[in-house]
This record gives structure tokens, sequence and C-alpha cells, in this order.
């Protein structure tokens, strides 16, 4: 006999149907389409990555591509319990990593480390670690260098890329011209500690990273092949590698691309604001609009970099994937 409570969940159940079944069909369809988007969003972010390193290396066959995070598109379905996609894996260099073993203090992510571990011997890893205090930069990096990565460390007051640390790990005298020969690298992404376009370049110029990642940008101007040249040779003569951060999965309200009528929605592939960036939304990324913006022609972001002497370009937030659908 069934309890009552269960008895009046069901006769609640058939009271609702009746009142909505003319919906039900209109709400079914409106599921299928935001399920087979969600099923199909890793197969989408992998091709998306490797229609942009084919589509670069028509113009550079050496171009270096590294995504940032979402590390288990290596593997089908995006499920490191797969086989690994090694088409896939045949248009990317490197994976960026932020956050691995510190998180302000020691807080392993242990699944992340045992993809990285699966993947270390065929691709280089770059990790930038989050220390709450300096004591902790010594440990950030001899882990990471104990596993095999290469680690930028970066503390409250560099939490956004505004620095240049000039105390470098692992300081290497040889010429780098792949990530795999890398020992160290620098992250700078934010070009507001500096007054000019010139200081900035003469401060990187300054230093021995084997490879400097920074943005395309200087205070919203391009940075010319110019300026990408001087700093592709370290202090010593030898050559180093100079790498243009570009977000792929969001986009941001202060790039050259957003429309002043733009905002969530409209586009409808601007989706979801991105939690802790008030600039910045998650987006349906294979919709063609957006495409057309990062990659395939003149005026692309991709060709961009590509005219400036980039090169590569590290991919950034290929997890939109995963974090269009899960908070």
């Amino acid at each position: 006999m069934n309890h009552p409570i269960y008895e009046n969940k069901k006769n609640w159940r058939k009271r609702i149907l009746n009142i909505c079944l003319p919906l039900i069909f209109i709400v079914l369809i409106g599921c299928t389409a935001v399920d087979e988007d969600s099923d199909l969003a890793d197969e989408r972010m992998q091709e998306f990555v490797k229609n942009i390193s084919a589509y670069a290396r028509t113009f550079n066959p050496n171009f270096i591509i590294i995504p940032q995070n979402g590390a288990e598109l290596a593997f089908n379905n995006a499920d490191p319990e797969n086989e690994l996609n090694t088409d896939y894996l045949q248009f990317i260099d490197g994976l960026g990593i932020e956050e691995l073993f510190y998180n302000g203090t020691l807080s392993i992510d242990t699944y992340r480390l045992s993809i990285l571990r699966q993947l270390k011997d065929m691709k280089k890893i770059m990790v930038s670690e989050y220390v709450s205090d300096p004591a902790y930069i010594a440990e950030a990096q001899n882990r990471n260098y104990q596993e095999g990565f290469i680690c930028f460390v970066r503390e409250p007051d560099n939490y956004h890329y505004t620095q240049i640390p000039t105390e470098i790990f692992q300081s290497n005298p040889d010429n780098i011209t792949h990530p795999s020969q890398a020992k160290n690298y620098l992250y700078l992404i934010s070009t507001d500690n500096f007054s000019t376009k010139q200081e900035m370049i003469d401060t990187i110029k300054a230093t021995n990273y084997d490879i400097i990642l920074i943005d395309l940008f200087f205070q919203g101007t391009e940075l010319t092949p110019s300026d990408i040249a001087q700093l592709k040779t370290k202090p010593g003569g030898q050559q180093r590698l100079v790498i243009s951060y570009i977000s792929i999965g969001s986009a941001e309200k202060f790039r050259y691309y957003w429309q002043p009528d733009w905002k969530q929605n409209h586009p409808s592939w601007i989706k979801k604001p991105y939690s802790g960036y008030d600039d910045e939304f998650w987006i349906e990324f294979w919709h063609s609009e957006w495409k057309n913006l990062i990659y395939g022609n003149d005026n692309s972001y991709i060709k961009k970099i590509i005219n400036a002497g980039f090169d590569g370009a590290y991919l950034d937030n290929v997890e939109a994937y995963y974090f269009l659908y899960n908070d």
C-alpha cells in the first residue's frame, strides 16, 4: 500500500499535466535544444581551437597554440577516462593551467593534476599559481618543477597579471624556439603599471624569461611588429618566444570588437555573466559572428596577432564549453 503522501503527489501531478499539457511539447523542444548544445559544447570547443590553429598556420606553419584551462579537451568527449583525442593534440603546443597547487594557500587540484600527468610528456604544461603569502612562492615553484611543469607565481598585488617579477626560477641561457624548451615564462596581460608602451617594452627586454606572454594591446592600441621584435631576444642575445593572450570563450566589453548596444542575450550568443569579472560574458562560441571576430579574415583577432609578429596565441577560457551550463 502506498503512503498517502505519494498518492497526494500523484494526484497533484495529474492536475498539473491537465492544466499544462498544451505547453509540454514547446517546453520539451526548448529543453532538447539546450541539452543538445550542452552535449556538443566540448566537441565544438575542440573544433574551434583546431580551426584557429589551422588558420594561423596557413600564415606561419610554426605558429604556437596554447589553450588555457580545459585540459580535459585533450580526451575524447572531454573525459579523462576516455582515450586521448590525438587529432586535437596535433593542433596545440602546450596547455596553460591556473591555480593547480596553490589558490591563496596550498590547495592541490588532484583532478586536474592527474590529467596533466597524462599529458606532460606530449605537451608543455604552463602553470600559473596564486599565493596569498610570499613564503609560499618557492614551494609553489618546486611542486610544479618536480612534475615537469613550468610555473609563474603571482601574489595578491599581481592577481590580474600586472607586474613583472624580477626573480626568475630556473633561469635558462638557451635559445627558445618552441615551448618544449622553456623553463620559465612571464605572464603579463595588464599594462596599467606602465605609463608608456616603450617603458613596458624596455622593462620586459631586460628580463631573462624564456616565454613572454602579453596582450596584443597596450592601453587599447595594437602592438606593432617593431614592438614585438624588440622582445624576442633575451639580454644575452638568445632567442625567446612572444605569445599573445586572447580570450576565445568569453567576450570582453573593453575589446575593440565590443559594440555599444551589446549586452547579455544581445546578440543572442552573449549568454551569461562571467562571475568575478564585471566586463566579461560567457558566450556561445560556435556562432558564426563570434568565430568571424576571432579568426578567418583580415579583420579577425588572430590575424591581428599574426600581423603583429607574435610567435603564437594563448587561448583563454576554452572551458566556456562547461561554464555556459554550470556555475
